[in-house]
């Protein structure tokens, strides 16, 4: 099979994870958008089996989740009966942060319910080598998938945050404004003062700017699961072996201890070579 050239391939995986459209990303390369979905997934894929085997026996002390929006084909609200909801509809991408290493240990996609919220923490506590707190919102989902991942070896706390009502007019589109956050105890003996999700909601956003398949009030979306999971698993690679992080001055798979190098583009497409 034809592959394109080392080059090629390193400019249509750099332009989607600075968060260009296939489109705009044929447009700007000359390759054909249904090679850069194909070399898109092949090379995710290679990124989320590299990222499985290795963060292992991770040293993290504080972890945050949360979960984050899009869809794939059509919203929630213009399913059809006969339509898959495995395939199609709102899906929901898992996230796991150290607030200190601004490492992201795990991810998982899928649907938004108690299944999904079981696995992800499971995966998890798997991946982990001490007794860490956690932090989360209000999804409920969350209090019994981290006392089945968990059990008795966890400090976990949630943040509840009350906002203003939504607004009218012009400005309906901008985010509600916090009028007060509430921390409550939930398992463990967690520190209050580190319970927090700010750097998960931090993360979302910089999910929204780096893949487009993700940015809100636009047409662009995944037609398919495998390419959203794929363009997410790419997403985390990157973020965590080849973008340095402003506030560490190296990336969080180095302050994690994870890897000691700094990783480049064509180390990601080799994962799949």
């Amino acid at each position: 099979m034809n592959r394109l050239k080392s080059e090629k391939q390193a400019m249509v995986i750099s332009a989607l994870i600075e968060g260009c459209s296939v489109r705009s990303t044929e447009r700007m390369t000359g390759v054909h958008r249904d090679t850069i979905l194909r070399l898109m997934v092949r090379i995710g894929n290679s990124c989320h089996e590299y990222m499985d085997q290795t963060m292992r026996n991770l040293k993290c002390k504080k972890i945050q989740v949360d979960e984050i929006w899009c869809y794939v084909g059509k919203k929630q609200r213009h399913l059809k009966s006969t339509d898959d909801i495995n395939k199609y509809g709102d899906f929901w991408t898992w996230v796991a942060i150290d607030a200190e290493t601004k490492l992201v240990p795990t991810h998982k996609v899928g649907k938004r319910d108690g299944y999904m919220a079981n696995k992800f923490i499971m995966d998890l506590s798997s991946r982990l080598a001490n007794r860490v707190q956690i932090s989360s919102d209000m999804l409920s989902h969350y209090v019994d998938a981290v006392e089945l991942g968990f059990g008795t070896e966890i400090d976990y706390g949630q943040i509840v945050k009350s906002y203003e009502a939504e607004p009218i007019g012009p400005g309906r589109y901008s985010p509600p404004h916090v009028t007060s956050t509430e921390k409550k105890c939930i398992y463990g003996n967690p520190d209050i003062k580190n319970i927090s999700t700010s750097y998960i909601e931090r993360q979302n956003l910089t999910m929204r700017m780096s893949m487009r398949r993700f940015t809100r009030l636009t047409n662009a979306f995944s037609k398919k699961v495998e390419n959203l999971k794929a363009a997410v698993a790419l997403h985390f690679a990157h973020y965590n072996f080849v973008r340095i992080h402003r506030t560490l001055n190296v990336t969080p798979a180095m302050e994690a201890g994870v890897d000691n190098r700094l990783w480049k583009i064509g180390d990601l497409i080799e994962l799949a070579n």
